[in-house]
C-alpha cells in the first residue's frame, strides 16, 4: 500500500492513491463489522458513516471536514467494540492520508 502523501499512482490508472486505500480501509472494517456478531446501539451509524466513506473514495477527492466527521461518528459507534479496534485504526489512517487534523489554538 502507499502510505506517504507524495507518492502517485504506479499503475497508470490516474487514480489517488489515497482514495485506493481509504476505500480499502473501509472495505476492509466493513466485512468485520458484518462478520462481527454483538449487536450495539449505534451500529446502523457506524454501518451508515461507513457507506459514506465508501462513496466518498469512489467519488474522487472527498471533502476533508466530512472524510473526519465520518470518521468521529463511526469512531463514536464502534470505539469500544475491542475486536474492530484494528480496522478503524486503518480508517483512521487513511482519512489521515488525505492531510493532518486541524490544530486548535
Amino acid at each position: 500500500m502507499l502510505r506517504s502523501l507524495g507518492q502517485r499512482s504506479v499503475t497508470g490508472s490516474g487514480e489517488d492513491p489515497r482514495a485506493a486505500e481509504l476505500r480499502a480501509a473501509v472495505s476492509r472494517l466493513r466485512r468485520e463489522l458484518a462478520a462481527h456478531p454483538a449487536e450495539f446501539p449505534d451500529r446502523a451509524v457506524a454501518e451508515d458513516e461507513l457507506a459514506a466513506l465508501a462513496a466518498m473514495a469512489v467519488g474522487g477527492t472527498p471533502e476533508i471536514p466530512r472524510l473526519r466527521r465520518s470518521l468521529l461518528l463511526i469512531a463514536g459507534a464502534i470505539g469500544s467494540v475491542s475486536a474492530l479496534a484494528r480496522g478503524l485504526a486503518d480508517v483512521r489512517h487513511a482519512v489521515e492520508l488525505f492531510g493532518p487534523p486541524p490544530r486548535n489554538g
